[in-house]
């Protein structure tokens, strides 16, 4: 709980307008309405500071808050609050009443204020997502075209495994031009292919409709577009991350984690010393499990969920990544829980276990190094020694220093 205040400031924001309300300490009221366009956040921006408001409260609804956040930024004291942590009780709801609850919190100190990341970390997260959305309606596109060669009874994902590589580009092509198949067959760039003529016939045996014909063309040019704008972003996010670029080394020191998922982890992370233990950072990512405890009895349920799905997401690729490695403790890690409790679990475990350390690894600053252990080398057996010479003599001397008594005899053999 934070030191209580003597005048504050709660705000109710919705996409055309926010109720504010100004509350002290010794009750007085003041509400007002402003809408959001820049001018009216001017204005209000004027009537706190003038009023002598000591700080702010906002609901972090949607994306509505950002305005007002980008307006009072520098200028005053703003405490942006999960909507999920302030919730009032049920029964008498309006924005009047929410703004005063809001401020009433405010007042007296009981807002847990969000992590607000700087201007230079909230781009970077705004591109990294805004990448994330384009991967995604790539994979709609190419799901379109699966389903039009599907429903056509041409099977070309059964013959080759990526469809949109040069070969599986140039055997589509082929076929949205209806050409025979022979001719596909002579003209394919690969000799590795080529040995499945035999299946590449099987799998094209009938032909496109028109309207299937439209409908993959017209896939085929945005997903070219949607590409142009992918290598546009990455370039940008490559120039901006240059700045965290020791963060970003140690982030691909890690099996199964590359350029696209270290940036937009560390994206999302954004400062990791406001988390002082790993635990922690798991907790905001939402990848710990969540807790009901009464009367002596605890039950743990799956994972809160809470704070970003988009790191979420990108951990959980790590993960399977990792499992598709080879000669890793991280793999073996994941094959121990996905005996137990199966691969969905084992992802999510070992998600969780990668971003513990890659908040180690980052507070260090030190590059992820796997110990394995040293296998068991078979050693070459001890050659014995050769036996040492000796004479009739020194061999009587050294059995009568072991206390045997020698004599000498007449028969044939010499001693007996």
């Amino acid at each position: 709980m934070e030191l209580q205040r003597n005048k504050v400031c709660g705000i109710d924001v919705h996409k055309r307008f926010l109720i504010a309300t100004i509350l002290c300490r010794d009750g007085k009221k003041d509400t007002q309405r402003f809408s959001v366009t820049l001018e009216d956040l001017l204005k209000f921006r004027d009537w706190v500071i003038e009023n002598g408001c000591e700080q702010v409260a906002i609901e972090s609804t949607g994306i509505y808050w950002h305005p007002v956040h980008s307006v009072l930024e520098g200028k005053i004291d703003l405490i942006v609050a999960n909507s999920y942590k302030i919730k009032h009780t049920p029964g008498r709801k309006t924005d009047v009443s929410d703004s005063e609850w809001i401020a009433e919190l405010c007042l007296n100190g009981m807002i847990e204020p969000s992590r607000i990341f700087p201007k230079d970390d909230r781009e970077l997260r705004r591109l990294t997502r805004a990448r994330e959305g384009y991967v995604k309606q790539m994979t709609q596109e190419k799901n379109k075209i699966h389903q039009s060669l599907d429903s056509a009874c041409i099977k070309l994902a059964s013959v080759i495994s990526d469809i949109f590589g040069k070969s599986g580009m140039y055997l589509l092509n082929c076929v949205l031009e209806g050409r025979e198949i022979d001719d596909i067959i002579d003209g394919i760039p690969s000799g590795r292919l080529k040995k499945k003529a035999d299946q590449i016939k099987e799998s094209i045996k009938s032909r496109l409709d028109v309207s299937q014909v439209i409908l993959i063309r017209g896939s085929l040019s945005l997903m070219k577009s949607i590409q142009e704008r992918i290598d546009e972003l990455d370039g940008e996010i490559s120039a901006r991350i240059q700045y965290r670029k020791n963060d970003l080394a140690i982030a691909m020191s890690i099996p199964g984690t590359g350029f696209v998922s270290a940036t937009a982890i560390l994206a999302e992370i954004g400062n990791y010393t406001d988390f002082k233990k790993p635990e922690q950072l798991a907790a905001w990512c939402g990848l710990v499990p969540s807790l009901y405890q009464s009367a002596e009895k605890t039950i743990l349920g799956g994972i809160t969920k809470q704070g970003s799905k988009h790191i979420r997401r990108m951990l959980i690729q790590v993960a399977y990544a990792i499992s598709r490695t080879k000669d890793s403790k991280l793999k073996k890690f994941f094959l121990r829980i996905q005996a137990k409790k199966g691969s969905k679990v084992a992802a999510v475990a070992l998600a969780r276990k990668v971003l513990c350390i890659l908040h180690h690894l980052l507070i260090n600053q030190e590059m992820y190094i796997e110990d394995r252990d040293k296998k068991n080398m078979r050693q070459k057996p001890l050659i014995p020694p050769s036996p040492i010479e000796m004479s009739i003599q020194e061999m009587i001397d050294c059995i009568v220093r072991a206390g045997y008594v020698v004599t000498k005899s007449d028969s044939i053999g010499g001693f007996g």
